[in-house]
């Protein structure tokens, strides 16, 4: 996904890819340690996503560009 920004949080990239409905959802799937952040386990909602950064979740992966 492209961002226009210098940065997008972790929770808000997760629902503007679609991987989750809701922020609430978002919370649930980042504290229950079912996401990755360039191949590492993340477990902070408000983790700042770069171009270039790997995420996975929902069995899939996403990259920021």
């Amino acid at each position: 996904m492209k961002i226009e920004t210098e940065y997008i949080k972790l929770d808000s990239f997760l629902k503007a890819v679609n991987a989750v409905a809701s922020g609430g959802e978002a919370k649930i799937v980042i504290n229950e340690g079912l996401v990755r952040v360039n191949g590492e386990l993340e477990t902070r909602r408000g983790r700042k996503l770069y171009p270039g950064d790997q995420v996975e979740a929902d069995g899939r992966t996403f990259s920021v560009e």
